[in-house]
C-alpha cells in the first residue's frame, strides 16, 4: 500500500511564534512571587521564566477538560514549582480580568481620538466659515 502512494517529500509543520516574556514590576511587596516569576538583582523587578509561563499557558487548555485539582496538580509536577488550585483559578480570573480591562482601555483609546479627529474637523469649518463672514463684513463696510 505505501508503495502505491505518491512521495510528497518532507514537509515541517509552521512553528508557532515563541513570545517573549518581558520583566514586570515588582509592586506588592507580598511574600509570594507570582506563577512563572522570579525576584531579579533589581529588587523591584521579576524576571519571567519562560517554562513556567508555558506550562501556564498549557495549563489553561487543560482546565477546558479537567479539573482545577488535576491540572494544578499536573503543573506543579511539569515546573516543579507547586501552585494550588484555588492559587491557578485566581491567577487565569486575574488574567482574563486585566485583558478585558486592557481591552476596554484600548477600545477608549480608539474612540476617543475618533472624537478629538471630528472635533477638529468641526472647529476648522467654524473657524473658516468666521472667518469668511469677518472678510465679508469688512469688506461691505469698505464698500460703503
Amino acid at each position: 500500500m505505501k508503495d502505491k502512494l505518491p512521495d510528497l517529500g518532507e514537509w515541517i509543520l509552521p512553528q508557532p511564534n515563541k513570545e517573549e516574556y518581558v520583566p514586570i514590576p515588582f509592586l506588592k511587596r507580598s511574600k509570594c512571587i507570582p506563577f512563572g516569576y522570579k525576584v531579579s538583582e533589581d529588587p523591584d523587578v521579576l524576571d519571567p521564566i519562560p517554562e513556567e509561563l508555558n506550562a501556564l499557558e498549557q495549563a489553561k487548555k487543560y482546565l477546558k477538560q479537567y479539573s482545577s485539582r488535576k491540572v494544578a496538580h499536573w503543573l506543579t509536577k511539569t515546573t516543579g514549582r507547586s501552585i494550588s488550585h484555588t492559587g491557578l483559578l485566581k491567577r487565569i480570573k486575574d488574567e482574563r480580568k486585566h485583558s478585558r480591562k486592557v481591552k476596554t482601555l484600548r477600545e477608549w483609546a480608539r474612540r476617543l481620538e475618533k472624537a478629538i479627529q471630528i472635533a477638529e474637523k468641526i472647529e476648522k469649518t467654524r473657524g473658516y466659515k468666521e472667518e469668511r463672514r469677518v472678510e465679508t463684513e469688512s469688506s461691505s463696510e469698505r464698500k460703503t
